[in-house]
């Protein structure tokens, strides 16, 4: 678990400021990783007090386009933000309660895929999402069907 110091140095690595709410927001998210907006906002205000939705939403997109959080969104999900950054990781995604896990690549070297046609893109990056029902939605829709 990063501590704050390796907060701070990540930070100013990024050449960011180093200020109390992204702290809070890069804490919040390590600590709670796949969370939206609101729930990001809610756990900053529990450690800060008063704190804007446009402070949280400003932070969260300075942070992602420092590359120090990842921003996801799902079909059908907002965004979804993430401190695990840089390794071309997917995800899967429960289609009954919406719950998501992180998935490292399967093989190969970044990004996972080859596309069949780059169209002359230099890839650098595959965004993978897999689909189904987690073990406890698994769980209830075989009760559900006996």
């Amino acid at each position: 678990m990063p501590t704050p110091t390796d907060f701070e140095r990540m930070l100013r690595g990024a050449a960011l400021r180093v200020t109390a709410p992204r702290l809070a927001v890069l804490t919040a998210v390590h600590e709670h990783p796949h969370s939206d907006t609101e729930s990001i906002l809610g756990l900053v205000r529990r450690t800060l007090g008063g704190v804007s939705h446009q402070a949280v939403y400003d932070v969260l997109r300075a942070l992602t386009s420092a590359g120090l959080l990842r921003r996801i969104q799902p079909m059908g999900s907002v965004a979804l933000y993430e401190t695990r950054v840089g390794d071309n990781h997917h995800h899967v995604v429960c289609r009954s309660c919406g719950q998501i896990a992180d998935v490292d690549c399967a093989v190969g070297d970044a990004p996972c895929l080859t596309a069949s046609d780059n169209h002359g893109f230099a890839l650098d990056e595959a965004e993978v999402v897999y689909w189904g029902l987690c073990p406890e939605c698994t769980k209830t829709a075989a009760t559900q069907q006996k």
